[in-house]
């Protein structure tokens, strides 16, 4: 193995690297200056951003175990924009509360360890490096939901989240030991070529989604989101609802439309069953609710039974409405928890109630939330509008009319409750609004940024074409 085998894996050395410096200015800076550890976080992994954008060839590590090809290095810059804003938007809160307690260095280390985690995993050439890349992926945002020690809810989501993780990695790695059992190995590249629609191995395949279905708050396996969203600081909610979900959702898609292919014919019915269920729940549910957090929560949940319509389909069609919706998704609702975290910081208000006669205190933000919200419910031209017609063509190209009917009449349904936010912040007056802020430089930087996206990705169609074209991997 030589340098060049090494830069396959630029991703991860790179993210590695900028743990081991983060270390380091932990032991060197002086207490009076822990606050530049933010800063200097916030610059390296900026660098480690930049650099991910560089060409890298499909190739393969290890005997198969890592991989890397065109698509996977692109949704690595995608979680990479992600977590970069989602830094950005939590500046502040790092700088006024984290850092004070002598915490911040260790955030990082745990975010960090986490998105490397979700590189091995979506890099995986077997059920050996996934699951090692999952356990990763998980078990430092269990500790970063109960980060906030003194709020007793904080404790509790950490709780319910590291214990709703064992028990959905345990069923996982049961399916997957049903896998190898009828295969005879854990190489995607070898269960392929013998997988049959066996008994054991439909168990295996059910066992193993039901694992992934709760990273990705599919129904049924979606009960820890809401409470575990609302007890965990803000930006790791942000976190769960939008980094962890996108690294999960590209992982099923590969193992779906690659390992698990000859058994289409049984998942695609089970997928159509759990993006029904899991489009009218997460909207129904979301109806009630009055707490942000929890609002978004739901929110996602429905918006993750958007995304099944494209995984249905199996193929490259599929395969680039997948990736696109996710990363809208991204930008949008990063600007939404953006916008919870800068009020929540200044004033500790998060029900919906709170945010009336928001417009006439803070125009801006109720602009950066209504643009988010709008995307969030597929409204034209921002980019959700897209994102949700690209998924509905697809599933419609395939004969799926009646789910596509269903998937309509639930972004019916959203709308309403999104619209009920708009309603409150520009239409609704009140004595008690939240007064004028100004936020400082990282979250305004952040919130622009996520406003950039869903503006351009909604104008910028080609670069759904260029998404359709890495694709082919997948045809």
């Amino acid at each position: 193995m030589n340098i060049d085998s090494f830069l396959l894996m630029r991703h991860e050395i790179i993210l590695l690297v900028v743990i081991l410096l983060l270390i380091v200015a932990e032991v060197s800076i002086s207490p009076r200056k822990k606050n530049s550890i933010v800063h200097l976080a916030i610059f390296l992994f900026g660098i480690h951003t930049i650099a991910g954008f560089l060409t890298i060839e499909e190739s393969s590590l290890f005997g198969g175990m890592f991989r890397t090809n065109g698509m996977i290095h692109f949704f690595k810059n995608v979680l990479n924009i992600g977590v970069l804003v989602l830094l950005l938007q939590s500046g502040d809160w790092l700088q006024e509360k984290i850092v004070q307690e002598n915490k911040g260095t260790e955030f990082f280390i745990l975010l960090f360890s986490s998105l490397l985690g979700m590189y091995f995993m979506i890099s995986a050439g077997d059920f050996l490096m996934f699951y090692l890349g999952l356990e990763l992926s998980v078990l430092p945002v269990a500790a970063l939901a109960a980060y906030e020690t003194a709020k007793r809810k904080s404790s509790e989501a950490g709780i319910k989240l590291i214990l709703s993780s064992a028990l959905a990695s345990g069923v996982s790695l049961f399916g997957i030991s049903m896998l190898y059992a009828t295969t005879g190995s854990i190489y995607f590249a070898d269960i392929i070529e013998v997988i049959t629609a066996s008994n054991l191995s439909i168990l295996g395949l059910v066992l193993f989604f039901a694992g992934l279905g709760f990273k990705i708050s599919l129904v049924p396996f979606h009960f820890w989101t809401a409470d575990v969203y609302e007890g965990a600081p803000i930006s790791i909610a942000s976190y769960l609802s939008v980094i962890s979900k996108g690294a999960a959702v590209f992982i099923l898609m590969i193992i779906l439309f690659t390992v698990l292919k000859p058994l289409m014919h049984i998942w695609e019915n089970m997928l159509y069953g759990i993006a029904i269920a899991t489009m009218f729940i997460g909207n129904l549910f979301a109806l009630r609710q009055q707490n942000m957090k929890r609002f978004l929560a739901f929110s996602s949940i429905a918006q993750a039974g958007f995304i099944l319509l494209g995984l249905i389909i199996g193929n490259q069609l599929g395969t680039a409405t997948v990736v696109y919706f996710v990363l809208v998704y991204v930008f949008s609702n990063l600007a939404a928890f953006g916008v919870v975290q800068a009020i929540s910081l200044k004033t500790g208000k998060e029900n919906i109630s709170d945010y009336e006669g928001l417009y006439r205190t803070n125009p801006k933000l109720s602009l950066v939330m209504m643009l988010a919200l709008f995307s969030l419910a597929g409204i034209p031209p921002v980019a959700g509008f897209f994102g949700k017609f690209f998924l509905f063509i697809a599933a419609a190209s395939e004969g799926y009319y009646l789910l596509v009917f269903i998937a309509v009449v639930n972004v019916t349904i959203a709308l309403y409750y999104y619209l009920l936010v708009v309603r409150a912040m520009f239409l609704r007056k009140t004595d008690n609004a939240i007064p004028f802020f100004k936020s400082k430089i990282y979250m305004r930087l952040g919130l622009i940024i996520t406003v950039i996206g869903i503006l351009a990705l909604g104008i910028y169609s080609p670069l759904y074409e260029y998404i359709y074209e890495l694709s082919a991997i997948f045809n």
